[in-house]
């Protein structure tokens, strides 16, 4: 699978509260096509959320198979993430698709690639896109240094953070919380 060059996409597990945020810019090539695009969303029952990164038709693809499996293993996450992880790696169709996506509930966050991997990072810090390191890197300072501030505050300065740096990132952002 080939890297995800555009777009960032940030979670955290922080305090007792989880929060998930992304910018809005789509990109073709070189140009920005659309600067509002939301690429992070609740499902289930409201109670889980996902974000992606990379083409947007792959990553609607992804999202319905993903709700299917947690329909069919009545919301288990974990379960869920690694059913669609084998899924994609070994159906045709699916490991032709080109995304990457971080999900979320009140317990855990997992990012789902189409190598097969469903990690579940340190630090409950969930990053993923071109920005994706930069955010990272933002999010683990922020709740190293100023653990007051919630999931929602540290998500949204992590995004800043990263669009100040990634041009695939823009300040139009997105985010919720459980």
């Amino acid at each position: 699978m080939k890297p995800i060059h555009a777009t960032t996409v940030l979670g955290i597990m922080h305090n007792g509260q989880v929060a998930l945020g992304a910018d809005g810019q789509a990109t073709m090539g070189n140009t920005v096509a659309k600067s509002n695009v939301k690429k992070v969303r609740k499902i289930g029952n409201n109670d889980i959320m996902v974000g992606f990164a990379g083409s947007t038709s792959d990553a609607f693809t992804l999202v319905e198979r993903f709700e299917e499996k947690l329909n069919m293993y009545r919301s288990n996450l974990r379960r869920a993430a690694i059913e669609l992880a084998k899924d994609w790696r070994t159906d045709r169709y699916l490991r032709r698709l080109e995304a990457l996506l971080i999900v979320m509930d009140k317990e855990e966050g997992l990012i789902i690639s189409g190598t097969g991997d469903v990690l579940a990072p340190e630090e409950g810090i969930l990053a993923i896109g071109s920005g994706g390191d930069y955010a990272r890197s933002a999010a683990m300072a922020l709740k190293r240094h100023a653990p007051n501030l919630s999931a929602e505050e540290i998500v949204r300065e992590g995004l800043h953070i990263a669009a100040d740096i990634c041009i695939y990132t823009n300040h139009n952002l997105e985010v919720m919380t459980l």
